[in-house]
């Protein structure tokens, strides 16, 4: 029991300090950027692999099964359109709360630059999307459920995700204080993937529409700037 929950622990403090680097001293759209953005989470995502495949829990979760594709292509624009809503509800353009979104995706890089370079961006969302479902939706999630039950064990999960993401308020914050913004990103997406996940009993939904939404909100039509998806 102490040895699952100091490895929980680790988890969220690790997947914290990788997201403070990645988003508060990483030079903008840099390859270092990419690297601690991505490079912790797919190192605790092998492991999450490794646990799983000892458990016999990773052909079960990843396998894909007729519907996949349609369940995740509804889960990511699900995701997305939660998100929009947000902006547009929480943090239209010309209220205080619109600075949220400068240093974040200033951090991230020239729309331009990212879309010349698709297939890299692309292929580096697909791992940070399957490492964080592994990790957090997989692994976490199951460790929680032999303690608080199965039923609520991907709320517990989606909690302490949101917790990992707190410093990047520090990280990202403007002179109007902190920046929330990806704790509320790592809420809708804790809770939509985990009820996903919940609702199929399986991960290659959740990993699919995880990184449909992120290469969206990145790449396709990003929530703010200049190329934003505006109605």
């Amino acid at each position: 029991m102490r040895a699952t929950v100091a490895w929980i622990v680790a988890v969220v403090l690790l997947t914290g300090a990788a997201s403070y680097v990645a988003f508060g001293l990483c030079e903008s759209g840099s390859l270092a950027f990419w690297a601690a953005a991505v490079g912790p989470a797919a190192a605790l995502g092998l492991v999450a692999a490794a646990w799983a495949k000892h458990e016999d829990f990773l052909a079960e979760w990843l396998l894909p099964r007729w519907g996949d594709l349609t369940t995740s292509v509804l889960g990511g624009a699900a995701l997305y359109a939660a998100a929009w809503v947000f902006v547009r509800v929480v943090a239209p353009v010309g209220s205080p709360r619109e600075v949220w979104f400068v240093p974040l995706y200033g951090q991230i890089g020239d729309p331009r630059v990212l879309q010349s370079h698709a297939l890299f961006l692309v292929a580096t969302v697909a791992v940070a999307a399957l490492a964080e479902e592994l990790l957090w939706r997989g692994m976490v999630t199951e460790l929680l459920a032999a303690r608080v039950g199965s039923r609520t064990a991907w709320i517990w999960s989606a909690a302490l995700y949101v917790i990992a993401f707190v410093p990047t308020s520090w990280a990202l914050r403007t002179a109007a204080g902190l920046n929330p913004i990806l704790v509320f990103a790592a809420a809708g997406v804790g809770l939509g993937c985990g009820g996903l996940v919940r609702v199929t009993g399986r991960l290659l939904p959740a990993v699919l529409a995880h990184a449909i939404f992120d290469c969206a909100v990145v790449l396709a039509a990003p929530l703010w700037g200049p190329y934003a998806l505006r109605f």
